[in-house]
C-alpha cells in the first residue's frame, strides 16, 4: 500500500535507519580493542551474505547484476570509503567520521564540475567553500597531525561520492538486491586478503594493522549487532529512496548526525566541542543547499 504521505514515510524510514546506523556504528571502538578492521568485515560479511541469500531465496529475489563491469567498480569505491569510515570509527567518535563521511555532496558536486565539465551556480561554489571549512573545524587537525587519519572521513566522503555518481550513472537500472550483494561480497573479500597480508607480515595492534585475533563472544556479538543494523539501515534506506523524491531523502539522511551524537553522548559520555559543532552544522547546511539547489537545477533543465 502506499503512504498517501511519502515524504512523511520516507522521513520515518530514514529516521529508522540513522538510529539503527547511529546506534551500532557507535559500538565500531569497541570492536576495535577486539581485532583489526579487515577481520571485523570478513567476518561481517560472513554474516550479511547469508542473511540476503535467505532473502534472495525466500523472495525470489534478482541478484545477478546485469553490468558486471559496471557494478563491481562501484562496489569498489564503496567499500574504500567504509573502509576509511570505519577505520575513522575506531579512533575518533561516531559523530566525528560521520560529518566527513557526509561531504559526499560536497564531492559529488566537484566530481561534477571537474569530471562532467557541468556548469555550477555561484550558491552551490559557495557551498562547497563553507562545507570544507566545516571539515577543518570539526577534524581540527594541529600542526603535527595533518596525516591520513584525521583527514580519512573526509576522504572516506570523497569515495562514496564516487560510488554515488557511478550508482547513478552506470547502475540506475540494477537491483538493489544485486548492488547489495556485489558490495558485501567486495567488503568480505577486501576483509580477507588484508587479514592474510596483515598476519603474515606486520601483524600489529592497531585496527588498521592487526592480524587474524581469536574471536571473543563480545566481538562475535557486536559484529552480528552491526551487520544486523546496517542491513536493517540500508533497507530503510532504500525503501525511502523508493517511495519519495530523492532530493528529499538526501536531506533526511543528515540526521544520522543527530543519533550519531545522541548515542555518543549517551553511551560514552562524548560531546563535540564547541567549534566542532559549528562544523558539523557547516558541513549540514552546505550538504542541504548543494542537494536543493541541485534539484532546482535539474528541475529548470527540464
Amino acid at each position: 500500500m502506499q503512504s498517501r504521505n511519502p515524504i512523511l514515510a520516507a522521513l520515518g524510514l530514514i529516521t529508522v535507519a540513522m538510529a539503527f546506523i547511529g546506534f551500532t556504528d557507535n559500538y565500531v571502538r569497541r570492536i576495535a580493542e577486539e581485532a583489526g578492521i579487515w577481520q571485523f568485515h570478513f567476518v561481517r560479511a560472513t554474516m550479511v551474505v547469508p542473511i540476503l541469500v535467505a532473502c534472495i531465496l525466500l523472495m525470489k529475489l534478482e541478484w545477478r547484476p546485469k553490468r558486471f563491469w559496471a557494478v563491481t567498480p562501484r562496489s569498489l569505491m564503496i567499500a574504500i570509503s567504509m573502509y576509511m569510515y570505519f577505520g575513522a570509527l575506531g579512533v575518533m567518535p561516531a559523530a566525528v567520521a560521520g560529518a566527513g563521511l557526509f561531504t559526499s555532496p560536497i564531492w559529488v558536486l566537484i566530481l561534477t564540475i571537474v569530471v562532467f565539465r557541468a556548469p555550477v551556480g555561484i550558491w552551490r561554489i559557495l557551498s562547497v567553500a563553507v562545507g570544507f571549512g566545516g571539515v577543518v573545524l570539526i577534524l581540527n587537525p594541529g600542526e603535527s597531525a595533518f596525516d591520513l587519519v584525521t583527514f580519512m572521513p573526509a576522504l572516506a566522503g570523497a569515495f562514496y561520492a564516487a560510488g554515488a555518481v557511478m550508482t547513478r550513472r552506470l547502475c540506475a537500472d540494477e537491483t538493489t538486491t544485486a548492488m547489495l550483494m556485489n558490495m558485501f561480497v567486495t567488503l568480505g573479500v577486501f576483509g580477507m586478503c588484508g587479514v592474510v597480508v596483515m598476519s603474515l607480515t606486520v601483524n600489529g595492534s592497531s585496527f588498521f594493522t592487526m592480524g587474524w585475533q581469536p574471536m571473543s563472544e563480545q566481538f562475535l556479538w557486536l559484529t552480528l549487532m552491526q551487520a544486523v543494523g546496517s542491513l536493517i539501515g540500508v533497507a530503510c534506506i532504500v525503501r525511502a529512496y523508493q517511495i519519495a523524491e530523492a532530493s528529499y531523502v538526501a536531506v533526511f539522511e543528515y540526521v544520522f548526525l543527530i543519533f550519531a551524537v545522541f548515542w555518543g553522548y549517551v553511551l560514552w559520555g562524548d560531546l563535540p566541542s564547541l567549534t566542532g559543532f559549528f562544523g558539523i552544522m557547516l558541513i549540514v547546511g552546505a550538504g542541504i543547499v548543494i542537494v536543493l539547489r541541485s534539484r532546482s537545477a535539474k528541475e529548470r533543465s527540464i
